[in-house]
């Protein structure tokens, strides 16, 4: 009888050990995914032009319709960096498909080394996948000295296929929007030096 006793009392525990390392195990896995999801949700709104996000391309278009389009900028920066943002024009009509570049002004108004780096989006969100970026200082992480001011390009064309797809061909107009988010570090990014130089060659 005793012998029945601990042979179950070792089956209960075993039990509970391997419930214990289930769960443990779901929690493990559910973590990875979750770590996964940004960079992933990221990676299909980049592709798709989901929810606004803009594309990232390396030349410019070969096409220019005789149609303009009105492209407005807005610029914003999250609490917790003390930053003032703005674009240098509020607006721009480019033809559809003329590669334009547009500056924007930026100055830390803090007394240390502050980073920062820009996330974008483009309305009405449907038209995100038809907004081309050639360069943009968004690319990177931006480092400012203290007091430094700075001004930094985006270089873009609106996709002319934009002017056939039936849930955009109606669309004359579009908002660019900004907003800087505090990053740590103060390494600075060499590559922003290069999105501050005005592009040589502008259709």
């Amino acid at each position: 009888m005793e012998g029945e006793v601990t042979k179950s009392t070792r089956n209960g525990t075993r039990s509970n050990g391997m419930i214990v390392a289930m769960c443990l195990s779901f929690v493990v896995g559910m973590s990875a995914m979750c770590a996964a999801a940004v960079p992933l949700y990221r990676m299909f709104c980049q592709v798709t032009g989901y929810n606004g996000t803009t594309q990232r391309v390396e030349q410019v278009s070969n096409l220019i319709l005789d149609k303009q389009i009105q492209v407005s900028f807005d610029a914003n920066v999250a609490p917790g960096l003390p930053w003032d943002f703005k674009p240098l024009q509020k607006s721009v009509s480019p033809k559809i498909g003329e590669t334009v570049e547009v500056k924007f002004q930026i100055e830390n108004k803090s007394d240390k080394m502050e980073r920062g780096q820009a996330i974008f989006n483009v309305t009405p969100l449907e038209a995100g996948v038809y907004f081309n970026k050639v360069q943009c200082f968004c690319f990177n992480e931006t480092d400012l000295a203290p007091g430094e001011k700075r001004e930094m390009s985006v270089v873009f064309y609106v996709d002319p296929e934009i002017a056939k797809a039936p849930e955009t061909k109606t669309i004359n107009a579009l908002t660019l929007s900004y907003t800087y988010y505090p990053r740590e570090g103060t390494k600075p990014v060499a590559s922003n030096d290069a999105a501050g130089r005005p592009v040589e060659k502008k259709l």
